[in-house]
């Protein structure tokens, strides 16, 4: 498995967004410190997502940043992904693992300790574990764990615990004491005036 990033981006496809244009923005900034998750509204096709995931692949490339596509785990071998990230609705992690293989990187999202611990047992190499604070990036989310959620689940586990759900540089020292390995980022970025000072703030909140 590729060594983990402690910052993922997770790709805002939603109306008036680029993610294109914010990656470019953080990968001279994160380098390997970057994991770049491809999601896609469920509305997009396959070929939207493959299309979006075979340009995000190619501008990881040169930085050796591992990308993992959201959902969508035939994306992810058709373009050569890194791997695959499951939520609680998508292919159970087990099954997730076989169609990736032994060597993917696979992610699971999780929220508490039973179902963290059932991930990794399945295969998860790392678990996104959230929404940690209030978002709008996603709707339909259950109710925020906070700092205290994600503690009792990295507690579980001996995996990297990626903390998800309304992330910002000033809440990431709270969650980093909490045992987050890193966390993960949307609105941070893809709503950010100046995303390369947004990443470089992140990572600075990640490190100290």
């Amino acid at each position: 498995m590729p060594s983990l990033g402690r910052l993922h981006l997770i790709t805002d496809t939603r109306p008036g967004r680029d993610p294109l244009a914010v990656l470019r923005a953080a990968l001279p900034v994160a380098r390997a410190e970057l994991v770049v998750q491809v999601r896609v509204d469920d509305a997009a096709t396959d070929r939207q997502a493959y299309d979006l995931a075979r340009r995000v692949l190619a501008l990881c490339a040169p930085y050796g940043v591992p990308c993992l596509v959201n959902d969508r785990l035939h994306v992810a071998l058709a373009v050569g992904a890194a791997g695959g990230h499951v939520g609680a609705d998508d292919l159970p992690v087990g099954a997730a693992r076989r169609v990736l293989g032994a060597a993917a990187v696979l992610g699971a999202t999780a929220r508490e300790p039973v179902t963290a611990t059932e991930a990794v047992a399945a295969g998860a190499s790392y678990l996104g574990v959230g929404p940690c604070h209030a978002t709008t990036t996603k709707a339909g989310l259950p109710a925020p764990i906070g700092p205290a959620g994600v503690r009792a689940v990295a507690e579980a586990v001996a995996v990297p615990v990626i903390a998800i759900g309304g992330v910002t540089a000033a809440s990431v020292p709270a969650l980093r004491a909490a045992g987050a390995y890193g966390v993960a980022v949307v609105g941070a970025l893809s709503g950010s005036t100046d995303p390369a000072r947004a990443t470089a703030e992140l990572l600075g909140a990640l490190t100290c």
